[in-house]
């Protein structure tokens, strides 16, 4: 009998937005990831990059994006400063489903392939549960959230 497979890093939080200003924030990455992302994030096919100095780079690409329901992106390409297998995201997809949930939005993020056999994933899925926990989250409430600034 087989161990069971990883499961990718997920996190999820209830608003009291609408599912229309939870997608509007989500498909706004500069205002919760980072001030420094360059390129169109909400319209399927739109490429983008991150970048956080010379720690992480990625460059993304929009596969989904249905206002009110869900965003998709796949990573197409990434490296990071701090690990040695830099193909570690590539292919991997960033998934936002955003559901209604009695009176609350439920926002479920998932980054599906980052599982905790990944080196980088510790440290990943914290900087993950930083980003949409407490930025987006933010972004969301109060109409202001807690990228990384643009330096």
């Amino acid at each position: 009998m087989s161990a069971p497979p990883f499961t990718s890093f997920t996190t999820s939080f209830l608003i009291e937005q609408t599912p229309g200003e939870a997608f509007d924030a989500v498909t706004n990455p500069r205002g919760w990831w980072s001030e420094k992302i360059e390129g169109n994030t909400d319209t399927v096919g739109d490429e983008f990059t991150y970048r956080y100095g010379n720690v992480h780079y990625c460059r993304l690409k929009v596969l989904e994006s249905v206002r009110g329901e869900r965003a998709v992106w796949l990573v197409l390409e990434n490296s990071f400063n701090f690990i040695d297998d830099q193909t570690e995201w590539v292919g991997t997809k960033i998934s936002f489903e955003i559901v209604v949930d009695g009176d609350q939005t439920q926002v479920h993020f998932t980054h599906l392939g980052l599982v905790p056999e990944y080196e980088c994933y510790d440290i990943c899925s914290n900087a993950w549960a930083t980003y949409i926990n407490g930025s987006l989250r933010r972004l969301i409430t109060t109409g202001v959230g807690r990228p990384n600034r643009r330096k």
